[in-house]
């Protein structure tokens, strides 16, 4: 069944929120990366819900933060498997890293999956860093004049 991932770039302070992966553990078999590297805040659509109300539902959870969804910046489509968007947001309240989502719930069965970790990386970084997906990387350089 094919899986559709929604994610938001959320410009703060002069610079992008994005969640730091530190310490993943590679798993066998699996082109998952591991390592350092840092993604966009995001996951699955849930039920009925729009694209849109899927992206900031994710970032609430992840960071802690309400976001407007503002546009859809980017799209790309791993064969049968995945459909991938990524949507422009505009940061309105909150405190980035107090999310909630499982993933800061310390259960041990996140344990492989490292440590995540809510950042503001300097938009003129982020040519000098691992930023999965590599796709979108180049795209935001390229249209943002990073």
């Amino acid at each position: 069944m094919k899986r559709t991932r929604v994610a938001g770039l959320v410009e703060m302070e002069n610079g992008y929120a994005l969640m730091h992966r530190m310490n993943v553990k590679p798993k066998e078999n699996s082109n998952q990366p591991f390592g350092e590297y840092y993604v966009f805040p995001g996951g699955g659509v849930e039920g009925e819900e729009s694209f849109e109300e899927g992206v900031a539902r994710e970032v609430l959870e992840e960071f802690g933060i309400v976001v407007e969804v503002k546009e859809k910046l980017y799209f790309r489509q791993i064969g049968d498997e995945l459909d991938e968007y990524l949507f422009l947001c505009k940061y309105v309240s909150g405190t980035l890293g107090t999310g909630t989502g499982p993933e800061f719930s310390g259960d041990p069965k996140y344990a492989h999956r490292g440590q995540y970790i809510p950042t503001i990386v300097p938009k003129d970084e982020i040519k000098n860093i691992r930023l999965i997906p590599e796709e979108f990387k180049e795209k935001l350089i390229k249209d943002f004049n990073l």
